[in-house]
């Protein structure tokens, strides 16, 4: 038995792994942001996924069965990859999941429309991951990116909530609306960008939603673990959790307080 592992290139992964401990207290968990080599989402797809799979192989060495990518771009592109080409290499018992397909699965009951927006880094934008993956589930629905690429710096910095962060927020939501103004339903596709909610709602009609990626991970984790015994079998129930970064725990202890709103000791970690 092992904990949960739980990637995300830095710090927006804490979001997801805070929703999911609210939903399955039960379970161990491991955290691993790959701080030291963050942003991924500027980045190509080959290093996304050498970068991704380093780090998904190094929690499996500290005994995960199974690992969520807590990341869009990773999830956008490197989990393919990993799930087709790496896994039965190194062991076809061991699962790793992503954020994007439980997001877009729950599309249909909540667009009215069927016109549908994402915010996004520029490297899940550019990867397409969202129109593939919703285009899949139903395609009549009219998906519209835009990329984000100042977002996650400012919440990086603790300047998502000032009137600088504002500007690119509604910068970028108004090019959004200009492409197709009958979205009714926004996905937020990446895991830092549940912090700007609040000053996302100030440029958006209240009838629009806002699709946030935690609970609705959580919700699809839980329902994995039920319908998979074989692998819950093999999660460990202690109910803790150990942080791990590539860079400086100080400076990860530190920002993590903006996601977590507790204070945590994290370790660091070599790859």
């Amino acid at each position: 038995m092992g904990p949960i592992g739980i990637f995300d290139s830095g710090y927006g992964g804490l979001t997801i792994l805070n929703d999911i401990r609210t939903a399955l207290p039960q379970y161990d968990y491991i955290y691993l942001g790959d701080n030291a080599r963050t942003p991924y989402g500027t980045r190509s797809f080959e290093v996304v996924y050498q970068y991704t799979l380093e780090c998904v192989e190094k929690l499996f060495s500290m005994g995960c069965h199974l690992v969520i990518l807590a990341c869009n771009t990773a999830s956008a592109k490197a989990l393919r990859t990993i799930q087709q080409n790496d896994l039965p290499r190194i062991d076809a018992s061991r699962r790793v999941l992503g954020v994007i397909r439980p997001t877009v699965e729950i599309l249909p009951t909540l667009s009215s429309t069927k016109h549908v927006g994402i915010l996004a880094t520029p490297g899940t934008v550019q990867s397409e991951s969202y129109p593939i993956e919703i285009h899949k589930i139903d395609p009549s629905i009219e998906v519209h990116a835009v990329a984000c690429p100042m977002w996650v710096p400012l919440i990086e910095n603790n300047e998502h909530l000032s009137e600088g962060a504002a500007y690119f927020v509604q910068k970028n939501i108004n090019e959004l609306m200009q492409l197709d103004p009958q979205i009714d339903s926004i996905i937020l596709g990446c895991t830092h960008y549940p912090l700007l909610i609040p000053v996302i709602q100030r440029y958006l009609m209240p009838s629009i939603r806002i699709i946030s990626q935690g609970t609705i991970v959580a919700a699809s984790l839980k329902d994995y673990l039920t319908r998979h015994p074989e692998m819950e079998q093999k999660c460990r129930k202690g109910g803790g959790c150990i942080y791990f970064t590539t860079e400086s725990p100080g400076k990860f202890n530190t920002s993590a307080t903006l996601f977590l709103n507790q204070r945590i000791e994290a370790l660091h970690l070599e790859l």
